[in-house]
């Protein structure tokens, strides 16, 4: 009988190279928080309420932070999911929100918000956001009320802006009404010059 050997195929690497037939070139994605600042940040589970079911429903676990414009001054509450980065809570902080305890916990706030525009659904809302601990929530209140503050104050000093500005568009007005009442006055005299010569 023959000796049967196996012989083990050793592959050869080719070296080749080959190029794409489809050349594609990297898009940047615009997360809209360039021209913002973090001031606070802080992690979090955020709920908010469904009144048909009467219930509280997860909207996400994540960074909680307050964003804050680097021109304006005006800051938000921003919160994005863990990993699939979608927002779940995108609102300015107004003075109509007011942070109240929810029942039963020392760590979770209750807000309503007139205007929140996450991903899901835009709008109206019952928020909650519940945090690690109750130093956490009291530190996250305290932040909260700061922005709310600030928020005030930039609100106040647009709207004083704005009155100065229609008072001095008032007396531009006047001063116009006075120059083309003056300009007539000379044409009229410079029409009676020229008539009686």
């Amino acid at each position: 009988m023959s000796d049967n050997h196996d012989t083990v195929a050793v592959e050869e690497e080719t070296g080749g190279h080959f190029e794409p037939i489809v050349k594609l070139e990297a898009v940047q994605v615009k997360t809209h928080e360039e021209e913002e600042e973090s001031i606070f940040k802080m992690r979090a589970k955020l709920f908010r309420f469904v009144k048909e079911s009467n219930e509280w429903k997860e909207r996400g676990t994540g960074d909680v932070r307050l964003m804050q414009h680097k021109e304006t001054k005006k800051i938000r509450v921003l919160m994005r999911r863990d990993q699939t980065l979608k927002i779940c809570a995108n609102h300015y902080v107004t003075a109509e929100m007011t942070l109240t305890p929810n029942v039963g916990s020392d760590r979770s706030w209750v807000w309503n918000v007139t205007a929140d525009s996450s991903d899901e659904c835009s709008g109206p809302q019952t928020l909650a956001i519940r945090l690690a601990n109750s130093d956490n929530a009291a530190l996250f209140k305290e932040e909260f009320e700061k922005a709310q503050k600030n928020n005030i104050e930039l609100k106040a000093a647009t709207s004083e802006d704005k009155e100065e500005k229609k008072e001095d568009a008032k007396e531009e007005e006047k001063e116009d009404v006075k120059e083309e009442k003056k300009d007539a006055e000379e044409k009229k005299e410079e029409e009676k010059k020229e008539e009686s010569a």
